[in-house]
């Protein structure tokens, strides 16, 4: 990966976190593009975007079931398409949200 935003994470810290931290974390990222692209901060929304996908990145190279790589990849694909393309999947803002706040849930109940 080029131009890395999160080092700290990429030396092997991120390896460590479970399947639900590493997603609560990259829901973080999520919610500040969309929300930077709601209010029309477009270097922002596209900076938090290329930070989450620098996640999902992370993520794929951690050892996880089949399940969670699957899942791990969907998203991705649903969240690209949403925010980079023409959404042909016809997500929302708030189904987007809503997957990592339940995931990000479950993390902190766990």
């Amino acid at each position: 990966m080029n131009n890395i935003q999160h080092k700290n994470l990429a030396n092997g810290r991120w390896q460590k976190m479970s399947f639900l931290e590493q997603m609560a974390n990259i829901g973080s990222e999520v919610y500040r593009a969309i929300n930077s692209k709601e209010k029309g901060e477009k270097q922002d929304a596209l900076l938090a975007f290329n930070r989450s996908l620098e996640l999902f990145d992370l993520s794929k190279e951690s050892k996880r079931s089949l399940a969670q790589y699957k899942e791990l990849c969907r998203m991705r694909e649903i969240w690209v398409d949403y925010f980079k393309y023409n959404n042909e999947y016809s997500s929302t803002e708030e189904g987007i949200n809503n997957y990592f706040k339940y995931l990000t849930i479950a993390y902190k109940n766990r």
